[in-house]
């Protein structure tokens, strides 16, 4: 149960491939759907005795669709057939864990609740998952795929299926390939600009900007509101710093260490008394962007103006 239905399916996946051996799935194993089933279906199918092997496996679906007849499931819960193995796949929903129902599975079974990686730990996540298949892949592209895809791992693992068909196993995925086939600009994105903003470069920040303008949808601006009161926040944080101690900085920051001198540069463009009055700049274009105060304008507009005013 929980927040984040890709684990939920992966674990699910994994349940139903290796449960059982293949020869005995046809007559052991049963996949319901919660829209279409109900409380008396799946006790009456998990009270069946298995044919020709020690278990049955029975998955329910989607189980979140029965989340207001769902306690009616105490009763077995509580006296669980001992050769079936149940598995409740129940999404963006949790259990009230005071009712007697999650206390039974408790009790006689096991509960995983899974919950939305932050957006800093996306990053690693990919690098784990590209490395699971025998291929690397370069930590800029990594950060790049997450803020550009974000937080939806069904999705980011979709673009890293497509990925791994193209380079080889021992072979690194890079900027190149992001740009290529999933269709993110290696130049153009908020790395890039929060990277030039540091550095003052601030005829190529411009650019970044105006590229973002003429590709709204690939560049949301709410996007890149976000981003940037991110890099800001982070500047804050790294010049309250006791130590500016790469590995120790990157910890702090959240971030990996391969960022760090770009931070640090940033920090020496940006004194402490200049970052605090930017973040309130930042704040309001994000009030404007969602229509408080504001007068209309297009995006593009609206993040020059923003970095008129920051850079």
């Amino acid at each position: 149960m929980g927040n984040e239905p890709f684990f939920i399916d992966e674990i699910s996946k994994l349940l139903i491939q290796t449960v059982l051996p293949e020869d005995q799935r046809d007559f052991n194993q049963t996949i319901l759907y919660g829209k279409d089933t109900s409380i008396e279906e799946i006790v009456s199918v998990c009270k069946r005795f298995p044919m020709m092997a020690d278990h049955q496996l029975v998955v329910v679906r989607e189980a979140h669709e029965l989340s207001r007849t769902m306690e009616q499931l105490t009763a077995y819960a509580e006296q669980p057939q001992p050769t079936t193995i149940l598995v409740l796949c129940y999404k963006n929903k949790k259990l009230d864990k005071r009712k007697k129902l999650s206390k039974a599975i408790q009790k006689n079974g096991t509960i995983v609740e899974t919950k939305k990686l932050y957006d800093n730990k996306l990053p690693s996540w990919i690098e784990q998952r590209v490395r699971a298949t025998n291929r690397t892949i370069d930590y800029k592209a990594a950060a790049v795929l997450a803020e550009s895809v974000g937080a939806d791992l069904g999705t980011l693992n979709n673009q890293l299926d497509k990925l791994c068909l193209i380079v080889n196993e021992g072979d690194t995925i890079s900027s190149d390939h992001i740009e290529q086939h999933v269709g993110i600009s290696k130049e153009y994105n908020n790395f890039e600009l929060r990277k030039a903003l540091g550095a003052g470069n601030v005829a190529q920040a411009y650019k970044i900007v105006h590229y973002f303008g003429r590709h709204p949808k690939q560049h949301p601006l709410l996007g890149t509101i976000n981003s940037l009161y991110a890099f800001y926040m982070q500047l804050l944080t790294y010049h309250g710093l006791p130590s500016k101690n790469p590995d120790t900085a990157a910890k702090a920051l959240g971030i990996h260490p391969f960022f760090v001198k770009e931070i640090e540069q940033a920090a020496r463009r940006y004194p402490l008394k200049t970052i605090v009055p930017i973040l309130g700049v930042i704040k309001k274009a994000d009030l404007a962007a969602k229509g408080v105060d504001a007068v209309p304008i297009s995006e593009g507009e609206a993040l020059q103006q923003l970095l008129s005013k920051v850079a």
